[in-house]
């Protein structure tokens, strides 16, 4: 089965302490990310990497404090997620090229990576039969990207040892709402050694 894995908002504001909004623990997922990340490089398997990418007066920091503002260290990717081929689909709509790409950067400015209006364009292109899904946060942004591709009616996997959550409770909350839609739920370990 073809597959695309979606990493959802890897960026140093949300993995690492020093990050203005840190997931407590997030920092513990760098080594699964690498692995995934250059396992589907390593598979051919197109990898989207969902950034936000905010301007300083943002909308949504009325709700959240600042954080992934366009060209700051915060909002980047650790090294250690890049791929070595990149492509960026901007936050403005366009039709973006992202031929020869291992990487495919999707900036996003709201939680919900749907609200893009270069989400669905980007699904139709890569014409996958599934999906595998990991990154921060469990319950906010993870989950927007999760619920959206199963309603593809094709089969998402959310990876339970490469997300992180703020709250335990709204995890699992997440976690059994996705899988009682038909979400299945796998591992670093069962997805790389197959």
């Amino acid at each position: 089965m073809s597959l695309a894995f979606f990493d959802i908002d890897t960026q140093i504001d949300f993995l690492f302490p020093a990050g203005a909004l840190y997931v407590p623990g997030a920092e513990r997922l760098i080594p699964a990310l690498r692995r995934l990340n250059q396992y589907a490089a390593a598979h051919g398997i197109p990898l989207v990497s969902s950034t936000d990418s905010h301007a300083e007066d943002d909308p949504e920091f009325r709700d959240w404090p600042p954080h992934c503002v366009a060209g700051t260290v915060g909002q980047l990717k650790p090294a250690e997620t890049l791929l070595e081929r990149r492509a960026t689909i901007g936050v403005a709509p366009g039709d973006y090229s992202f031929e020869g790409a291992q990487q495919i950067l999707f900036e996003k400015n709201k939680l919900d990576i749907t609200s893009s209006p270069n989400f669905q364009p980007l699904v139709a292109r890569l014409g996958v039969e599934g999906y595998v899904v990991y990154g921060v946060v469990t319950e906010y942004c993870v989950r927007f990207a999760a619920m959206a591709l199963l309603a593809s009616g094709k089969p998402v996997s959310l990876v339970t040892d490469a997300i992180q959550a703020l709250s335990p409770a709204a995890s699992e909350n997440t976690i059994r709402e996705f899988t009682a839609r038909g979400g299945r739920l796998t591992t670093v370990a069962s997805l790389c050694n197959t």
